[in-house]
């Protein structure tokens, strides 16, 4: 069986090149699946808790949808009202609850590290869903899987990475596994939102070259892939600030104009004014399939820790 068999997934720092292959490679197999054209019953008589302390569309949707395809069952909550949570219940009690319910529990909470201290509750395998500021490790998974169904490689790709990189937990996660899988970084963000020191450090001593920048113009003609995150109003005191420098991080067709004809753009979703409804038309775009392609990649991870025969 693999080494995830029953095992946490908590940070994509703890995934080897190897784990990552595997779930890539598994997603794809998982494809006809997700989209209904296969079934499967791999997962049928388990269960997945979904423990929602904030809200999601994305990923408890897909979680869900995940499950469901492999013929697995979903309980859980999303959102604290009418549990006993508002009764005042730690986490490690909801947890040791839910794990007497359940095979596996995915669980999103707005304080960083609460994912971590689950799993020293509970033997039942645990996937963070989002933790505060901290990780994401099922986005990354995703991201990583939808470059590399478009593009083939990650090595030679030239992956720009756009809005706010001092906040942004996707960009950090993808960031740690771009530097472990070969592929050239570019950063792109204003000065007050730059991308942490340490995680430019860790890809230095991964012996990658990157570049940063403050606007976007000066590195498009060379992105292979464009990742966008949108910048955060509420960053910014300054209201007039934050339009100014929001406005200048805008994805149009003007500026796709210099891009490569291969380019793909992405974004985690939801975007506001960050890409233009324009560009949706475009060949570039792929968000809304690396939306979807949260499925598949999700089925993939649930397979390989619960064991499923797929």
């Amino acid at each position: 069986m693999s080494d995830f068999q029953g095992r946490d997934v908590l940070s994509i720092r703890e995934l080897t090149k190897s784990d990552i292959q595997l779930v890539l490679k598994t997603a794809k197999k998982m494809v006809p699946i997700a989209v209904g054209t296969r079934r499967s019953r791999a997962l049928e008589g388990r269960i997945l808790a979904t423990l929602f302390f904030e809200p999601s569309t994305r990923t408890r949707l897909s979680f869900e949808s995940a499950m469901a395809r492999l013929g697995g069952r979903v309980l859980g909550f999303s959102g604290t009202e009418g549990t006993s949570v508002q009764k005042g219940e730690t986490l490690a009690d909801t947890i040791r609850m839910v794990e007497a319910y359940s095979d596996v529990i995915v669980l999103r909470h707005p304080q960083e590290g609460a994912a971590r201290l689950a799993a020293e509750f509970t033997e039942k395998p645990v996937i963070n869903a989002g933790d505060g500021a901290g990780q994401h490790p099922t986005q990354t998974l995703l991201d990583l899987y939808t470059i590399w169904d478009e593009k083939g490689a990650f090595q030679g790709q030239n992956v720009t990475l756009v809005g706010d990189l001092k906040y942004g937990r996707t960009v950090h996660s993808l960031t740690y596994a771009l530097a472990e899988l070969g592929a050239h970084l570019t950063f792109v963000s204003p000065p007050t939102l730059e991308m942490p020191r340490e995680i430019l450090e860790h890809v230095k001593e991964r012996g990658l070259t990157f570049r940063t920048a403050h606007r976007l113009e000066e590195v498009i003609r060379d992105a292979d892939v464009l990742y966008v995150t949108r910048i955060q109003r509420e960053r910014f005191p300054d209201p007039q600030e934050y339009e100014s420098i929001a406005g200048s991080y805008r994805v149009d067709e003007a500026i796709l104009r210099d891009a490569k004809r291969g380019l793909i753009i992405m974004h985690p979703l939801p975007r506001l004014t960050e890409i233009a409804p324009e560009v949706d038309r475009t060949k570039h775009a792929v968000y809304f399939k690396q939306a979807s392609n949260a499925v598949p990649v999700r089925m993939a991870l649930l397979d390989l820790i619960l064991g499923g025969a797929e």
